[in-house]
């Protein structure tokens, strides 16, 4: 094993060597993790890392996360696979407390605020280009994969913190040759496909504010995790949890639930789903035990009000066609564990998700927690959803939808907490021109939404 880190040293060592040739955008961020600790990222083609300036103290150097590697392929979900090449090193710093600037190569970076007010949502963000549903989103076309207009209009409302609800990478198949909607696109899982999907877009919300990510079902290891703990993962580097190796995706695709603090009476629990199936689990299988562990550590995040973000959706409308009757959009798999630890469902009062590709807001008779889905901010719609639900509708047993809205539109959303606890917060949902569309109203565990 010895022999063979050697080896990979050296092999990253010389390919770093070639491909530093050709220079590459430097992408340079803030991602927050557990306890709302910041990192700041680096990304860069250069042959090491950069110093940074902590306000006016002296420069220091900035950590090497990941160098440059070329990752054989490996079995996918998709029909086709090609090495992923990560043709430039990736570097952090960890933001110290009470520091207000970072200063990096002549960049000048502001420090997480540690309590945010303004919140930016999206989720389900790249362009679709997928062979084995002969799905090609018209990557090129700004109208047809809008998340660079859903990005700029959300930069002009300045959040405080962007929190994206995961699936950010979605060019896994190369775009067939006589489509032009998606001609030329790089595809796979490198760096290249990240900064096409993700990085370049993003630019403007990258700058502007800290981003919290939560891990979607195409970031699993099967798919785009390779990416995933090289660049936006907020924990220490772990190779053993890099889904570089197939044999490991049963330490990699799970990873233990933590919390973000807002302000002193808010919090964010980010939780990941990115394995979870379509189906109901066996109490035997690993999958369950794996998430039963994530929801006994859930059960610890009391003190405050609770706003729990998963990728997949516990309670939600799936998205319709032709008259089909309503059905629960909610996975199945994480719903047979939360069965088992239902007490966990006393510590959140919202949940918020993506994966189904439209907005939409639920609350339910009882106390039991109201439900958002968020998934609208540039991968291809599904379906339709209805304008109005009954309030007989019982979306599971013995839980019955007491308000409903949604709308079928691209855009984001963002979240507003009161300063005075015992005020309402808000969530707002905008089309990607930044106009407004809803307005919700966020109470005692209810969301009653109005049209704007």
């Amino acid at each position: 094993m010895f022999r063979a880190a050697i080896r990979l040293v050296a092999f990253m060592s010389c390919t770093l060597l070639s491909w530093t040739a050709v220079a590459k955008p430097v992408e340079v961020f803030t991602v927050i993790g557990p306890e709302g600790e910041g990192v700041l990222r680096w990304i860069t083609s250069e042959a090491s890392c950069p110093s940074v300036k902590w306000d006016n103290h002296k420069p220091v150097d900035m950590q090497l996360r990941t160098g440059a590697i070329e990752i054989p392929a490996r079995v996918t979900l998709q029909s086709y696979q090609k090495p992923s090449v990560f043709d430039q090193i990736t570097c952090e710093a960890k933001w110290p407390r009470g520091i207000k600037l970072a200063h990096v190569k002549g960049k000048k970076l502001i420090a997480p605020k540690y309590t945010y007010q303004r919140i930016l949502i999206i989720a389900d963000t790249g362009c679709r280009m997928k062979a084995s549903e002969n799905a090609f989103q018209s990557c090129n076309d700004v109208e047809k994969w809008p998340f660079a207009k859903v990005v700029k209009s959300a930069a002009e409302k300045k959040p405080d913190l962007v929190i994206h609800i995961g699936d950010i990478h979605y060019r896994e198949s190369p775009c067939p040759t006589a489509n032009l909607g998606c001609k030329n696109s790089p595809w796979g899982y490198g760096a290249d496909a990240w900064r096409a999907d993700f990085f370049e877009p993003a630019k403007p919300l990258l700058d502007s504010a800290p981003w919290v990510f939560v891990r979607g079902n195409h970031e699993s290891c099967a798919r785009a995790g390779q990416g995933w703990y090289r660049f936006i993962e907020p924990r220490a580097w772990d190779s053993m949890r890099s889904c570089d190796n197939a044999e490991l995706d049963s330490l990699a695709d799970y990873s233990n639930p933590y919390v973000v603090p807002v302000d002193e009476n808010h919090q964010f629990i980010i939780f990941d789903s990115s394995a979870a199936i379509g189906k109901k689990l066996d109490k035997a299988t690993l999958m369950f035990q794996n998430y039963s562990e994530e929801f006994q550590a859930v059960n610890n995040f009391s003190g405050k009000k609770n706003f729990f973000l998963s990728h997949h959706p516990f309670f939600a409308i799936s998205p319709v066609k032709n008259g089909q009757p309503l059905t629960s959009g909610g996975n199945k798999a994480l719903l047979s564990v939360l069965g088992e630890h239902e007490n966990s469902l006393t510590q959140i009062d919202y949940f918020m998700h993506g994966h189904i590709h439209a907005f939409e807001s639920l609350s339910f008779d009882g106390n039991h927690p109201s439900s958002f889905v968020l998934g609208n901010s540039g991968s291809q719609m599904e379906g339709e959803l209805p304008k109005v639900v009954s309030e007989s509708f019982e979306l599971s047993p013995n839980l019955m939808v007491k308000n409903f809205s949604s709308h079928p539109n691209y855009g984001f959303s963002i979240l507003e907490f009161s300063k005075n606890p015992s005020s309402e917060s808000h969530l707002t949902a905008y089309d990607v021109d930044g106009k407004e569309i809803l307005l919700c109203e966020l109470t005692q565990r209810k969301s009653i939404c109005q049209l704007r």
